[in-house]
């Protein structure tokens, strides 16, 4: 297998171990996943988006470049946030609290320990509705069949979490 495949199945596999671990690993199982809710700005997400994720994640949402291959210290560059990027493949709790928690602690309260995440914590500097803003952001970006596949996604989430 060539060293592009490997390293895709492997960023695959990965994000689907996130994605389950993420919802196992909440901390309020009675309340489910959180919820985007209904009034999500994009236009203050945009502007939080620039101010808060840009740096990393880039102006236009094109993430670092190399996103796919791991640094030398073991973490992976900012991914995109575009539709070139993988984020869309996430139902909105993952994205939520890899947000709020930041990427190593969302993934060792989720009991994933052999991954290591850069992704810093921003629940101290962002209001749970600042999150959801960005996000909201994120999303308007994106073509709608790939906001609608994203939907699905969160919905599963959603069922899941209240069973």
């Amino acid at each position: 297998m060539s060293r592009t495949k490997l390293v895709i199945a492997a960023a695959v596999a990965i994000l689907g171990i996130l994605s389950a671990a993420a919802f196992l690993g909440s901390n309020d199982a009675k309340a489910g996943p959180p919820k985007q809710p209904a009034n999500s700005d994009t236009e203050a997400g945009a502007k939080l988006y620039a101010e808060n994720c840009a740096s990393c994640h880039g102006a236009q949402l094109e993430g670092e470049p190399d996103w796919r291959s791991p640094k030398d210290d073991g973490t992976l560059p900012a991914p995109p946030h575009d539709q070139t990027g993988h984020t869309w493949h996430h139902g909105d709790a993952l994205l939520f609290n890899y947000t709020k928690l930041g990427g190593q602690a969302a993934l060792e309260a989720s009991g994933v320990t052999d991954f290591v995440s850069s992704m810093p914590s921003f629940g101290d500097q962002l209001s749970e509705q600042e999150i959801w803003d960005i996000l909201a952001f994120i999303k308007s970006t994106w073509p709608d069949r790939m906001r609608e596949t994203q939907k699905v996604r969160t919905e599963g989430e959603q069922m899941q979490g209240s069973s």
